[in-house]
């Protein structure tokens, strides 16, 4: 995590510098208007908030790796691959249920776009889906 938090803060100069030397240039390209009018502002201002995501990213990487107090397994050479295979949960590689969740979502977007009347049967298909999804190891096959 130490490489990935030089590397965010590289990145982050790297965008400092060059906003600086894109708001230069626009400065110098334009001698004819004042210089608070020769600016490109949209890039110039996009440029330099990218140089503070990139800072804020590497300041929360650094933060986080000095609060765990050590390497990641990803980061020690000598790790195995089951070193960082934390165990995430039980997933159903079978499931249908987030199929039909994503059938609600889309028909509820497309409530919004195309007209109301679909949005309170994405809503029926979205708690269908739900329920069907959270109880599904209550019955049948998989019952338990």
């Amino acid at each position: 995590m130490r490489t990935n938090t030089g590397l965010w803060w590289l990145l982050s100069g790297f965008f400092l510098l060059v906003a600086a030397v894109y708001t230069t240039w626009n400065i110098i390209a334009h001698p004819d208007r004042e210089w608070y009018h020769a600016i490109e502002w949209v890039g110039s201002v996009a440029l330099l908030f990218t140089a503070f995501m990139g800072a804020l990213i590497a300041f929360y990487i650094g933060r986080v790796h000095k609060a765990q107090g050590g390497e990641l397994p990803e980061d020690v050479l000598t790790a195995d691959i089951d070193d960082g295979d934390p165990e995430l949960g039980e997933f159903s590689p079978w499931s249908w249920w987030p199929i039909v969740l994503a059938f609600s979502a889309a028909l509820g977007m497309i409530g919004l776009a195309v007209g109301t009347w679909l949005m309170p049967i994405g809503i029926g298909v979205f708690v269908v889906a739900i329920v069907g999804w959270v109880y599904e190891y209550y019955r049948g096959y998989f019952a338990r």
